[in-house]
């Protein structure tokens, strides 16, 4: 660790946390929200379905893509400015996407938000590897990081459902913006910057991590974890609501269910992996990916949709996501401490792409209202990064 990280960053967890969690809670909070009036929007925007759909799609893409360009610049100027003005344009977009009614202009204005908050966030997770990687407290930070995101998928839609009720849906993205400005104020005094001082290391970084095999491994478990999830609240509010007939809040109830079991899953992961380690807690994640995604099949091939064939598959997945996502991140990043802002960037980046487009096209071409999109993107990513696990292991 660098002198001035040690100079600089003197927080205590508690004050650490209050300033690194909210941008990674709010890039998260702004897919989850506003999903119970998702079914809706397309008449309230004057709009189709799948412009609607995109704006979920787009905002997970250039979540990615954002930070292939904000990551090496981290590295380059610093995380302190990077984290600042992606705080500041969320902000922006947030408030400016509660004045739209246009389905076009809601669309590009999803795009600036999604940019802002891949800014903030890797420069939020550069910064944890920047003053943490060295530190006992750095598996304290991570822990309690993926603990706080899991709470979002099950609160969010929660309360995008009651504000929106009470409110109007445009209230939603308001209090994105209000919230993005709290998270703002507590940075501007108090996050120094912690990007090591090294040389000419941007030229090589790319080349060093595409070439690692470990890191597609690891980053293809992060995207078959990750984007089962997508997919899941990418489907759920049309095949829920639509056609089960679930009310907004009961949809928003029956959609945390999934999130709840990832929260209590996470309260045991750490236990887990220290018995099966990374390799293996991956690998097990996957198999429980493929067992939920036959169940979903078999329940749809029996069955009227209903919430016991859609909802009980949906938790196994949601452990095996926790098992992934516990250990992704350290088997595609831990060779990379040097870099570190540009290989989270590509670890972010290439995994939003993957989510992005094999997602929107699962849901498209396999039925957004059938648990097909979800059944067949778990089974064709897990069983994709089975058998990268397998060769890595045989290397």
């Amino acid at each position: 660790m660098s002198n001035l990280q040690s100079q600089t960053w003197n927080h205590t967890l508690p004050a650490a946390l209050l300033l690194l969690a909210p941008f990674d809670i709010l890039a998260s909070l702004a897919m989850d929200i506003y999903l119970p009036v998702v079914p809706a929007m397309p008449g309230m925007l004057h709009t189709s379905p799948t412009v609607v759909q995109l704006t979920l799609s787009l905002y997970m893409l250039m979540l990615g893509f954002g930070q292939i360009v904000f990551g090496p610049l981290s590295d380059r100027i610093g995380r302190r400015p990077v984290v600042l003005g992606g705080a500041a344009l969320f902000i922006l977009a947030s408030f400016l996407l509660a004045m739209t009614s246009s389905g076009a202009t809601f669309l590009g204005l999803r795009i600036l938000q999604a940019i802002g908050a891949s800014a903030a966030l890797v420069a939020t997770f550069a910064t944890v590897r920047d003053v943490y990687a060295e530190r006992p407290e750095g598996a304290v930070i991570y822990s309690l990081l993926g603990s706080m995101l899991a709470f979002v998928p099950a609160l969010g839609p929660i309360a995008g459902a009651l504000i929106a009720e009470r409110f109007g849906w445009q209230a939603i993205f308001t209090t994105l913006g209000l919230l993005g400005i709290v998270a703002l104020l507590n940075a501007l005094p108090n996050w120094p910057e912690t990007r090591p001082k090294r040389e000419g290391m941007e030229t090589v970084a790319f080349a060093r991590i595409l070439t690692n095999a470990s890191f597609w491994t690891y980053t293809l478990g992060f995207s078959a974890a990750m984007g089962s999830f997508f997919v899941f609240f990418s489907t759920a509010p049309r095949l829920l609501i639509g056609r089960v007939g679930f009310s907004e809040i009961g949809f928003s109830l029956a959609f945390a269910t999934a999130a709840f079991v990832m929260i209590l899953t996470s309260r045991f992961a750490k236990r887990f992996v220290g018995r099966w380690g990374v390799a293996g807690s991956l690998a097990r994640g996957m198999l429980l990916l493929l067992l939920g995604a036959l169940l979903l099949g078999i329940g749809q091939g029996l069955a009227e949709p209903s919430f016991w064939s859609f909802l009980p598959p949906m938790w196994i997945i949601a452990v095996g996501i926790v098992f992934a996502t516990s250990v992704a991140a350290n088997g595609a990043l831990r060779e990379f401490g040097s870099v570190a802002g540009t290989a989270v960037a590509l670890y972010f980046c290439i995994q939003s792409v993957i989510v992005g487009v094999a997602g929107t096209l699962s849901v498209v071409l396999l039925g957004g209202d059938t648990v097909w999109p979800l059944a067949g993107y778990c089974a064709v990513m897990a069983l994709i990064t089975l058998a990268a696990l397998a060769r890595l292991s045989r290397r």
